[in-house]
């Protein structure tokens, strides 16, 4: 049976909850692998809109077993907020299994997220502040606090007091910040763990069984490509890998379980946050792309930066993430813009054409965008019920960015709702 991959093809928040939200439907399992509470999925289902943020978007559907991996970072204590606020919405949560080997993100951590944010000034990376980055550095440090320590009082205890005590000392003495009652957080923190319980379970052992079942399974990415650790716009990245290849080691899983992977994009390009952004449009199309389309962050509010469509980027997502298919969403937001740019290729201070996404920043930030233009349309396309529907310059769109990719378009979304994507 198939086991899908969705991933983010530019910096973030492309739609992939929809995307996501429409397999998830097709899907007996879904699985969240990397990042923490600073993704966000909207999802409108039968007119409901849900804004998930550490919940996998299976949970809408009864039947379907969730899993949040090893690879995540989760705060327990909005965790709980998005459960309560699931249940008083009639969803039942009971399916959602977490893996013992997650790690925890600490009052310290989301503390030393914005203390080191403001000791960096104007050079601050534009974080969340959620303590998504320093919980990954406890990881790799190897001092974080894991799921399994969360429901065993006694270890949690032994844990928050060693840790604590030294992420106390940084917070006083490196930035002059007010230290933790420690005591307090152990007891806050065992609360958590004993309603977070019930819901703990290996999901490597889950995922494999269930492969091993014949069942579909949906691994979704939150980030995206852009945000990588490695092959993103480092350092303005995520602290995790929202490519394909960090599901199988977000899950536990080996990659011949993979049989097909998903890349969202849209119909333009858009980033929240600091960092070079090639096909930026500082000028009245630009806000009429960001008010038409709705672009304000899911968990921030933050209003995005938006640019034309850049094919070098996705070129380079479809080539890390080994991309089967695409799916354009926000097709819609482009009616009556008027000729529409893609970008084709970079051109360096020294002249020289790029095509493929350079590896550091600072070059990055020389290149200015060679751009072909495309005709634009007028219709309101929002209410076609097929592709072959659409008008012939959304058709011929759609054609050059499929070669310009060099990767298949087989889904485009022209409204906010699961019923406006239309499949090919």
């Amino acid at each position: 049976m198939p086991a899908n991959i969705v991933v983010g093809t530019q910096w973030g928040d492309e739609g992939k909850g929809k995307i996501i939200d429409i397999l998830a439907s097709r899907a007996q399992v879904v699985v969240r692998s990397q990042g923490g509470n600073n993704a966000g999925h909207t999802v409108v289902n039968n007119g409901e809109t849900y804004k998930l943020h550490l919940v996998p978007s299976g949970i809408l559907y009864p039947n379907t077993l969730c899993l949040i991996g090893a690879g995540v970072v989760l705060d327990p204590k909005d965790l709980i907020g998005e459960l309560d606020g699931l249940q008083q919405r009639g969803i039942s949560t009971k399916n959602l299994k977490i893996d013992p080997r997650a790690h925890i993100v600490m009052p310290w951590h989301i503390e030393l997220d914005g203390l080191s944010e403001s000791f960096r000034g104007n050079s601050d990376i534009g974080t969340t502040k959620r303590g998504i980055g320093p919980t990954y550095m406890d990881k790799y440090e190897r001092c974080g606090i894991r799921m399994f320590d969360l429901v065993h009082p006694d270890i949690l205890a032994e844990k928050i007091k060693s840790t604590g005590m030294l992420k106390n000392k940084i917070i006083t003495a490196v930035y002059g910040g007010k230290p933790f009652d420690l005591d307090a957080v152990i007891k806050e923190y065992t609360a958590y763990g004993q309603r977070l319980s019930q819901h703990m379970d290996d999901v490597s052992v889950l995922t494999f069984e269930a492969d091993k079942a014949g069942k579909t399974i949906m691994f979704e990415g939150a980030q995206a490509t852009l945000l990588d650790i490695d092959f993103g716009t480092y350092p303005y990245v995520t602290s995790s890998h929202p490519l394909s290849a960090g599901v199988c080691v977000g899950t536990g899983v080996g990659p011949r379980m993979i049989s097909n992977i998903i890349g969202v994009a849209k119909a333009y390009t858009t980033r929240v946050g600091k960092g070079p952004f090639p096909t930026e449009l500082n000028d009245e199309i630009g806000d009429t792309i960001r008010n038409v389309g709705g672009e304000f962050g899911t968990t921030t509010g933050r209003p995005r930066r938006t640019g034309w469509f850049d094919a070098v980027i996705v070129r380079h997502s479809v080539r890390v993430n080994g991309l089967d298919a695409l799916a354009i969403n926000k097709l819609d937001t482009l009616a009556g813009i008027g000729t529409l740019k893609i970008c084709v290729a970079y051109k360096k201070p020294d002249g020289s054409v790029i095509e493929n996404f350079p590896a550091a920043l600072e070059e990055l930030a020389g290149c200015t965008p060679i751009y072909e233009e495309a005709d634009g349309f007028n219709e309101d396309i929002s209410k076609c019920d097929s592709f072959d529907k659409l008008p012939e310059n959304c058709k011929k769109y759609i054609a050059r960015l499929e070669k310009l990719c060099g990767c298949p378009v087989k889904m485009v979304g022209i409204g906010p709702d699961r019923s406006q994507i239309l499949e090919r």
